[in-house]
């Protein structure tokens, strides 16, 4: 979940909301100078939509729209809202959209409840028992020859509980949890492994279905700093799980780029890391890197890697420049240069249904964070390559 300043009681926040204000006022769109690629354009804009803030569907608030998968059996979106069941129980939404039909706004046509093992509702995490986990759910994707949804939590680091990898049923019951390496649990004292609310934002199926990628937001505590202005920081560990057994067999680390941009009320925040992976075949894989700055707003670049460049990282206790080395990148596209109308908190990205010249139809998605001055943002992009 990447949250930027929402209405809140804080005077901090206020000063947050005034910037981003003044930014709107000015004229401020994207925040961030477009990035240079060497190559051939890469994606072109089909179409872009918005759902009205707040939508209310079938008792539910629809909003934080943080992972989306395309169900080519049904025909449908799944978007899972990341929630932590405040407005709603943990929940995924299907929806209808034909950007190239021009069909505006996606069509919400269902939700379904996802579970706990003992078959209930997962509860709002301000009424959660102690011992009760309450998901901060951020990506998902579909698994054609189970049927099934895997998603990931970030978890709750406050109240102890680490990330998550879960696969439900289609009707919301839990399947499984898939354990995760002993090296991505947040240690109490804050010494080591993953930050809080900056964990396991991407997740991405290989095309045969037999292996998940799940992609960190941002690096481990042992393994370097956050990105600065001047600097990326630590690396992030993509990790690949085996789902037929559900072991982690290997790990590579990919760098995210240094923050873009300061923020225009010096002081405040700004941050960049991963917020989405997808595979474009076995071995090659999107990664989509989201920051945002105060007054100066979001910035969204899509790099590609091939998972077989990176070293594997999945012994090594801490990074280091001499013990590793990570996946080359190459910039695909900045989307400050392909025309959408504003840039948001894109969290999510899926392949849809084929074009009819053979080419890949790549959807959008951006999480409002439930906050009036965001908005969820769909958009529609022809991929070459």
């Amino acid at each position: 979940m990447h949250e930027p300043p929402s209405p809140n009681l804080t005077r901090r926040h206020a000063l947050w909301i005034g910037a981003a204000l003044a930014c709107a006022a000015a004229g401020c769109r994207t925040g961030i100078a477009p990035a240079t690629s060497n190559g051939p354009q890469r994606l072109h804009l089909l179409a872009e939509s918005r759902l009205k803030h707040r939508l209310s569907f079938e008792g539910t608030t629809v909003g934080g729209l943080s992972g989306i998968d395309y169900d080519r059996q049904r025909g449908e979106y799944l978007l899972l809202s990341d929630d932590r069941s405040d407005f709603a129980p943990v929940r995924v939404y299907q929806m209808q959209w034909s950007p190239t039909a021009r069909q505006d706004p996606p069509l919400p046509t269902g939700v379904t409840y996802l579970r706990q093992a003992n078959g209930e509702p997962w509860p709002p995490r301000r009424k959660a028992a102690p011992e009760v986990a309450v998901p901060d759910p951020e990506a998902i994707r579909w698994r054609p020859d189970t049927d099934t949804l895997l998603w990931t939590s970030e978890g709750d680091v406050q109240r102890g509980f680490g990330q998550a990898l879960y696969e439900s049923r289609r009707d919301g019951s839990l399947v499984r949890q898939i354990p995760l390496p002993a090296m991505l649990d947040a240690a109490s004292d804050g010494h080591r492994g993953a930050r809080d609310n900056l964990g396991l934002e991407g997740l991405a199926l290989t095309p045969d279905g037999r292996h998940a990628w799940l992609a960190m937001e941002a690096a481990l505590v042992q393994d370097g700093p956050l990105p600065s202005f001047t600097a990326a920081g630590g690396p992030c560990r993509f990790t690949q799980i085996e789902l037929s057994t559900g072991k982690a067999i290997r790990q590579i680390a990919y760098v995210p780029d240094p923050i873009p941009r300061r923020p225009l009320l010096p002081g405040t925040y700004a941050d960049n890391g991963v917020s989405e992976v997808l595979m474009i075949n076995a071995n090659r894989m999107l990664v989509l890197e989201r920051s945002y700055a105060v007054g100066a707003g979001n910035s969204l670049r899509l790099y590609e890697i091939d998972t077989r460049e990176g070293s594997d990282v999945l012994a090594v206790d801490a990074l280091a420049p001499d013990n590793h080395k990570a996946a080359p990148k190459t910039l695909v596209a900045d989307f400050a240069t392909l025309g959408l109308s504003q840039l948001d908190n894109t969290e999510g990205l899926c392949w849809g249904p084929d074009l009819p010249n053979g080419n890949r139809l790549l959807v959008a998605v951006s999480d409002d964070n439930f906050n009036p001055l965001q908005i969820t943002q769909f958009a529609a992009f022809e991929f070459t390559g």
